[in-house]
């Protein structure tokens, strides 16, 4: 745990992964005055709309970076952010959610023989169970974003997890999800501990981030050697104007 005020890739996790490894997921906004592109490209990007729901600010305390930001998204939209950023006028606070980020670089990692796996093929069951459990969001290209492991039993999968944000040098765990019928058999854990031992592997160390609320969750990561990094929140936040007009072919 970093014990000195250094900058690190997980203080602007999203930034650091869509300008770095997840750089083909990003789309980017914004120039600097002289009409050059901002840093990396833009001021502001965010994950293509089925792949990751967040977006991300090259500065958080840049006005430029929240104008970027509106530009990318269009008037009147929500779009996700994580860290303590604080809106500048126009913008709406439509949800707040309390986390907390957790370094587990002293996380025993360890393969689990039975873990397959999973690919594009899976993502039907992979949606399902998500819906069952509801880990946090998890979209139809989710699965690109790094490796994903399952379990399943008689065929049919009953618990997942895998990596979502990709900062240099790290690889967060996300979609950690168990079925209600197969809970308690410790997958959720012999899950977390693959895909760390995947991270691990080719050189990065893990984190991940949960929902405060979520204490019995925190609590198992607490247990397996995750400690506490910081305490970012989750907001949602609709850009300033009002949306435009829907294609014709959109309306239902």
């Amino acid at each position: 745990m970093p014990t000195d005020n250094s900058p690190s890739p997980l203080d602007n996790p999203v930034w650091a992964a869509l300008t770095g490894t997840h750089r083909r997921f990003a789309q980017f906004a914004g120039a600097e005055p002289s009409g050059a592109p901002g840093p990396a490209g833009g001021l502001a990007a965010r994950y293509l709309p089925d792949a990751n729901p967040f977006s991300a600010l090259s500065d958080p305390d840049d006005p430029r970076s929240w104008a970027a930001l509106a530009e990318l998204a269009g008037p009147g939209e929500v779009v996700w952010l994580t860290g303590l950023p604080t809106p500048p006028p126009g913008w709406e606070t439509v949800a707040s959610i309390p986390g907390v980020q957790l370094d587990g670089r002293a996380v025993a990692a360890e393969s689990a023989p039975e873990a397959v796996r999973l690919g594009p093929a899976d993502v039907p069951e992979m949606l399902e169970l998500v819906r069952l459990t509801e880990p946090g969001p998890f979209l139809p290209r989710t699965v690109e974003l790094g490796t994903y492991l399952g379990i399943r039993h008689e065929g049919r999968l009953v618990a997942m997890a895998g990596e979502r944000l990709r900062p240099p040098g790290w690889a967060e765990i996300s979609a950690v999800c168990t079925h209600p019928e197969h809970r308690g058999g410790g997958l959720a854990g012999r899950l977390v501990r693959a895909v760390a031992a995947v991270v691990r592997e080719r050189g990065d160390s893990p984190f991940l981030h949960a929902a405060a609320a979520n204490t019995g969750a925190v609590r198992l990561y607490r247990s397996m050697g995750f400690v506490l990094r910081r305490e970012p929140v989750f907001i949602g936040v609709r850009t300033p104007g009002s949306p435009g007009p829907l294609d014709p072919e959109t309306k239902a």
